[in-house]
């Protein structure tokens, strides 16, 4: 069968010996796409459309033109995309709040007190606080739209907190922002396309703030906190003598307590009376990348991360894993064909990310000893039915042994020193040009599977620009290589000498794209250490396969933050002359942001790179190309 290409290419020869359909098979039958749909002037609200806007026909029935109906686009995209975030917050918090009630483990006291010290909480009772903290973010949450979010304040960075109030951009409660997106962009109610956009960037720094910063944190207080560490990656880190369950999503507090379980005593022997060594938890999408980042806490019940939500078809075809449980996105429907040709089981414990042939079973952490019996004993049995009649075929010559991983905010900052000042030394000296933040979705039409990243990323190491990577990205990045010690032979030779010297590689792996959240806590600490705000910062973005309406919320949070935003593929906005201009333009005199659209590797790493070489002279550091002091 005919395929996209893939960066991977032994997943993409993997893929290729195999008789299953997979979405790298689909790419070119839909390769045909709508160009109303692609600019966002398509609009099928009312039963007067679905209306197209043609030059011939500037408006819609109702009236409504190319601004208002692809500003209108935008924001339901977005606000569908920060729900989905603010439904990750909240089940975290939750589950926090639960472990504080039931007395269970918390395995990142630092953090909790921090959090509670932050949040002008008073208790030493370390589960009371637990309880107060989660509170204290769900109340936000759940506040009316005219109620300002509390902890905005306190988390954000006081520059930046000031120029979302001037622009009245400030959030009320997240659930009603949300809310209220979505009836502001029905039939006949806003026309305003500014008013949208703003309320676009409301809804960024909701995401932001509570759905990628709280959640990493409140993961941090019940999970553990980042340790950095090498781990092996890729399709060689699954091993067959094992039980293998496949995680996939977004939620990992709710297998909080299975991947405690799989390790007693108890549960090994139940493994093997039936023939296998253990059970084993293999990574795949956002969720396994969040459990590689602690995985110095779990090693021994973690494989390791195969790869993003486009190796999890290629995973389950190896045909060793047993079973499947999966809470959130990315959880492609295309894995169901598949999971039911190799007789895999699957549970999903949360009906927003239900599959059509797995089973449901609500998570409550106060049933969890319950379902993760449920879970094991289901596992077992899908092992017993299926081993000896699938063939078992995994590729162990895909992936890597040497990745840094474990990389976040603290275990970086710790890793230097404690202090920022050895980076901000070495990108004051040159011998680090710049920083750039390559993160969010891997799709499959921007070249190919990962294709655009992962020669973005060598262009901008190359240049000497440092690359911090969270989301699907990071998946392929390690996949080829790129988070490896030995991937500095690729970089600049400043930054080659950098890396040599620290034995890091030249990409940094901070995991899930939750993680976007943590980038936005280093930028705040060097932007507060060099006493400047977030956009005067050498500091670039790019999200250049960006897949999903998440990525849009991701993407209002970066603008909304004054940051230089890259995509490879538009988002649908071309067909409005306003809201383009806006974005690529206007914004940076509001929020210092702006939206870059480059579908040219090079291009797009030449424009980056100026970026980042205006900021240096802003600054008055070294700019070596032009052989001058700025």
């Amino acid at each position: 069968m005919k395929m996209c290409r893939s960066s991977d290419k032994k997943l993409e020869k993997f893929l290729l010996s195999k008789e299953v359909e997979t979405s790298f098979n689909r790419v070119q039958a839909q390769s045909i796409k709508c160009g109303f749909g692609q600019q966002g002037v398509c609009c099928r609200l009312c039963s007067n459309g679905p209306c197209r806007i043609t030059p011939k026909s500037p408006r819609g029935v109702c009236g409504a033109t190319a601004d208002t109906i692809v500003a209108r686009n935008f924001l339901r995209a977005v606000a569908s995309g920060a729900a989905c975030y603010l439904h990750v917050v909240e089940t975290t918090a939750r589950n926090l709040k639960a472990v504080g009630e039931k007395k269970g483990k918390i395995k990142g006291i630092n953090t909790l007190n921090e959090l509670a010290e932050l949040f002008s909480i008073q208790e030493d009772d370390i589960h009371k606080k637990a309880i107060r903290v989660a509170d204290k973010v769900l109340n936000d949450l759940y506040k009316a739209r005219h109620e300002k979010m509390e902890l905005v304040e306190k988390m954000a960075y006081k520059p930046r907190y000031k120029k979302w109030e001037e622009l009245n951009i400030l959030p009320g409660g997240a659930k009603s922002e949300v809310f209220d997106a979505i009836v502001k962009t029905s039939t006949n109610l806003n026309s305003d396309p500014v008013d949208m956009l703003l309320h676009s960037l409301n809804l960024g720094i909701c995401t932001g703030v509570y759905g990628l910063t709280l959640t990493n944190l409140l993961n941090d207080v019940m999970l553990g906190e980042p340790v950095i560490r090498t781990a092996s990656v890729g399709f060689k880190v699954v091993d067959e003598d094992y039980i293998n369950i496949m995680i996939t999503g977004h939620q990992h507090s709710v297998i909080s307590h299975l991947q405690d379980r799989l390790i007693d005593e108890d549960i090994k022997r139940l493994a093997e009376s039936v023939g296998a060594k253990g059970f084993k938890l293999v990574g795949c999408t956002c969720v396994g990348q969040d459990l590689q980042l602690r995985g110095q806490h779990y090693q021994e019940v973690f494989s390791g991360h195969v790869g993003n939500n486009f190796t999890s078809e290629g995973l389950i075809a190896t045909g060793a894993i047993d079973y499947i449980v999966s809470e959130f996105n990315c959880t492609l429907p295309g894995i169901e064909p598949i999971a039911d040709e190799y007789m895999v089981g699957m549970i999903c414990l949360d009906d927003v990310a239900k599959k059509a042939n797995a089973e449901y079973v609500n998570f409550n952490m106060n049933e969890e000893e319950e379902i993760s019996e449920y879970i094991i004993n289901k596992a077992l049995e899908s092992y017993k039915n299926r081993r000896g009649k699938v063939k078992i075929d995994i590729p162990k010559d895909h992936g890597h042994d040497d990745v840094i991983t474990g990389v976040s905010e603290k275990s970086l900052k710790k890793f230097l020193g404690n202090t920022w000042k050895p980076l901000i030394d070495l990108i004051a000296e040159g011998k680090i040009k710049g920083v750039a933040g390559i993160v969010g979705c891997s799709n499959l039409t921007a070249m190919g599977h990962d294709v655009f990243t992962v020669e973005l990323t060598k262009e901008l190491i190359k240049r000497d620009i440092i690359v911090l990577s969270a989301g699907c990205s990071s998946g392929g990045l390690e996949n080829v290589g790129l988070m490896s010690p030995k991937a500095a032979s690729l970089a600049g030779d400043n930054l080659k000498s950098v890396c040599e010297s620290l034995g890091i590689p030249p990409v940094l792996n901070f995991g899930p794209c939750l993680a976007i959240g943590r980038l936005e806590i280093v930028a705040t600490e060097l932007a507060e250490a060099l006493g400047i705000d977030i956009p005067e910062l050498p500091l670039v973005l790019s999200a250049p396969q960006w897949l999903e309406e998440q990525a849009l919320a991701d993407g209002a949070f970066g603008l909304a933050l004054g940051l230089p935003l890259h995509l490879a593929i538009p988002p649908f906005i071309t067909g409005s002359k306003l809201v383009t201009e806006v974005l690529t333009n206007t914004l940076t005199n509001m929020t210092g942001g702006q939206l870059i659209l480059e579908d040219d590797v090079k291009k797009a790493a030449d424009k980056l790179e100026q970026i980042v070489i205006e900021r240096r002279k802003s600054l008055g550091l070294v700019v070596e190309d032009e052989g001058e002091i700025a």
